[in-house]
This record gives structure tokens, sequence and C-alpha cells, in this order.
């Protein structure tokens, strides 16, 4: 595009990695397509950035993931091709704190327009799952700051796109930036993130009115990417492992979980498509509880509930209201 070699740097690089997902619309592209087109060159992070990309660019937009479809976000590692895809790219969008790969690699990117995702709404450090319940701040407080000292970049919870509010407020953003990195289509930006933002309000009603009477309020989550969505209907999630979904869980944890399961009336102990799920179905094993999916949205793939975020986000409320006893 015309304004396309003055390389906005932030939005390219976002729309590489969001956009891993080959599932997405007509318009966008594999990584190895990524810049050097006639439209607005997006990279995304992963498939939550791309799914925006793809929603407000429209037609308008190519747009590239840096995290290939099936491979799980928080494991990436940047190469040289990508990295001189960003180069070419016009802009970048990404989420901070999810990948430090992408983040290194997009700040030392000559890009005009970087998109930081989490700069347009609010994250909130929801500490580590292990300490969460009453008599036990004073461990959580220490690990916190264990956290922000030792992981410093990951002590926020990054996972925002799976809040539908949160989420609108950052189309919103990435609206308004792409608007301003390519002003000849920018009504019609507008009008795509208004559109998206509508749907999106949809579905957070969705959610309110699906969870608002449930025969409980817990649930259990393989890692802890839930708490945003947990804490917007009312729900508590408790993760076996934390943010990270590789970290492993102390056996005081299992044991904690599985008195929390008969004390709450816990059925359920979700996994996900992009990690293992053995140590969510051994917990399930050992408590006597059923097994079902709750997916992160960290990318599409053939195992998949849907084909993008609103077919996703719509199983995973039915799969919650199943496991919740929603009346």
């Amino acid at each position: 595009m015309n304004v396309r070699r003055h390389h906005i740097s932030g939005l390219a690089l976002a729309a590489v990695t969001a956009l891993g997902i080959g599932t997405l619309s007509a318009c966008s592209s594999n990584s190895a397509a990524a810049g050097n087109t006639d439209k607005f060159d997006v990279v995304a992070s992963f498939y939550p950035m791309a799914f925006l990309a793809e929603q407000i660019g429209g037609s308008h937009v190519n747009v590239s993931s840096l995290t290939e479809p099936g491979q799980e976000p928080h494991d990436l590692e940047i190469s040289a091709r990508q990295r001189a895809q960003l180069e070419d790219s016009d802009a970048a969008l990404y989420l901070k704190g999810l990948q430090p790969s992408v983040d290194e690699a997009i700040g030392q990117a000559g890009l005009d327009t970087k998109i930081d995702a989490a700069s347009l709404t609010k994250l909130e450090d929801h500490g580590d799952v292990e300490h969460e319940h009453a008599g036990e701040h004073a461990e959580e407080e220490q690990h916190s700051e264990e956290q922000h000292s030792e992981e410093e970049g990951h002590a926020l919870d990054p996972h925002v796109w799976l809040d539908p509010v949160k989420y609108a407020e950052i189309a919103k953003g990435v609206g308004a930036a792409f608007e301003k990195a390519d002003p000849d289509h920018a009504a019609d930006y507008k009008k795509n993130t208004d559109a998206l933002v509508t749907k999106l309000d949809g579905l957070n009603t969705q959610f309110a009115d699906g969870l608002k009477d449930t025969r409980t309020k817990v649930f259990f989550t393989n890692h802890a990417a839930f708490t945003y969505l947990a804490e917007r209907y009312g729900l508590t999630q408790e993760a076996i492992a934390g943010v990270d979904p590789d970290s492993e869980p102390s056996p005081a944890r299992i044991k904690e979980l599985q008195k929390e399961a008969k004390a709450d009336g816990v059925t359920t102990v979700f996994y996900e498509t992009l990690v293992s799920d053995k140590t969510a179905k051994t917990l399930a094993d050992d408590a006597g509880l059923k097994t079902d999916v709750l997916d992160p949205l960290e990318g599409i793939t053939d195992k998949s509930k849907g084909d993008d975020y609103f077919q996703v986000m719509e199983a995973n409320l039915k799969a919650l209201q199943t496991a919740l006893g929603a009346k």
C-alpha cells in the first residue's frame, strides 16, 4: 500500500503473531507472505491479536501470525526470518508480557506502528494460584514480590482476551491505531471496529445471562488463564498450575484441590488443547471428577470447538454452564 513503506511498526508485529491460525478470513496469509504486499501489512503475535487485525482491517489488511497453528504461544522463539518479516511489515500487534521473545523482537524492529494490546486495557496481578485462599496472604505477598523480581514482565496476567469486555476495549484501541496508520481507509476501520465491539457486547450478555444462576460458582482449570473471565461473571477459577501452563503444581496444591472439589460441588476439571492434559486427568481420576475442554483461545486447531473466537467462546460458555449446573 502507499503508506506501508513508512514501516508502521507496532501493527505489523502484532498482526503476525496474532494470525498464526490459517482459519481466519480470506484476506489473511501465512507467515511466509507477511510483508511487501499492496495492502496494509500487519504482523500479529498470536491468534487473539490476529483475529482483531482481521476483523478490523477487513479487505484492506494482509495479516500474518508469528505463532503457528497448534504452537503454544508462551514457548515461541522468534527466528531470523520472522525478524526480517517484521521489518517488511507496516505494523505489529502484540500483547506485551505474554511472549518475551516477541516483546524483544518488536522492541528492536524499526517499525513506526507498534500496537501493544496490554496498553489498551488494564492488566491485573492475579498472583500465584497456590496462595489464593484466606490465611495465606503473607505467603501470597512474598511470592508476588519474588515473581516481580524474578519474572519481570509476567507478574501481570495477560489473558485479557478471554473477557469480552476487555477484548472490546482492546479492539477500540487497535481500530484507532489502524485509522491513524492508514488514514485512507479510516472510515472502514471505524465501521469494522464498531461492528466487532457490538458483537463482543452481545457475547458479554450471553455469558452474563448464561452464568447468572448456577449450582456452583467454582471451576477447575489446567492453568490460570480464565481469571478475568471468572471475575467478570462472579465465578471462582481454581487452577492446577499458574499463569504459565508449563508450571508444575505442588503435591499440596493437588490435595487442596481434591478437598475443595468436595466442599464446593465441583464436577469437572477443564483442560485445554495446546498443552498436556495429563495432570488435569490425573486430578479428575483421583477426585472422581469429569473432564472437559475449556479453550483459552491461544490458537485455533482442528481440535478447537469452533472456527473462530466467537464460536470457541460460545463453546466455552456451554461447557461452563454444564460444569457449573446452570439453571
